[in-house]
């Protein structure tokens, strides 16, 4: 697998930070455990910044989603972007199904997991950000000032878990 390391700057140009964080064009969100397991989700909330003059990446998971405890465990994640047209239905499969009753899943998805600066990331993606954690925060629901915003987000009450990570790396998949 070929690959372009990225400057960070370049992000935004290829990335927009708020059109590849939405429904219809989701990203993966990947961690590998201290024991060497994989698992991924997929992921549409998130957003980029500069937070402690680190550039950043945040995202929300919701705390009974099995990747989470990956994220945990490891202290870094990737964000994995796809050609959307091409491979929505993957992400699609990989967002129904979880890895800890269906411990194939990726490969079931029909995607190629590989790693970069030994993260996870996979061979059919276009974009990969490789990113390690410094702060995450339970969202609460006492300090949603809207509860129209957050009933329809969080109806069942599984307040996500926000993590805001700092980006070591950007590459592009070039094959």
């Amino acid at each position: 697998m070929k690959t372009r390391k990225m400057n960070l700057n370049e992000i935004t140009k290829v990335i927009d930070p708020i059109v590849a964080m939405r429904q219809d064009n989701w990203y993966l969100v990947s961690a590998t455990d201290k024991s060497g397991k994989t698992n991924a989700l997929t992921a549409a909330w998130g957003g980029f910044g500069n937070v402690c003059e680190k550039k950043t990446a945040t995202v929300y998971i919701r705390p009974q989603r099995y990747t989470k405890k990956f994220m945990d465990d490891s202290g870094r994640f990737t964000m994995t972007y796809f050609d959307f047209q091409k491979y929505g239905a993957a992400l699609g499969y990989m967002g129904s199904r979880s890895g800890e009753t269906e411990p194939d899943k990726i490969k079931n998805a029909g995607l190629h997991l590989t790693e970069i600066d030994g993260q996870p990331t996979y061979a059919e993606g276009k974009y990969v950000l490789i990113c390690k954690i410094f702060f995450r925060q339970q969202l609460a629901p006492d300090n949603f000032i809207d509860a129209a915003v957050r009933d329809s987000s969080f109806p069942d009450k599984d307040y996500s878990v926000m993590y805001i990570a700092e980006i070591e790396a950007a590459y592009e998949i070039l094959d």
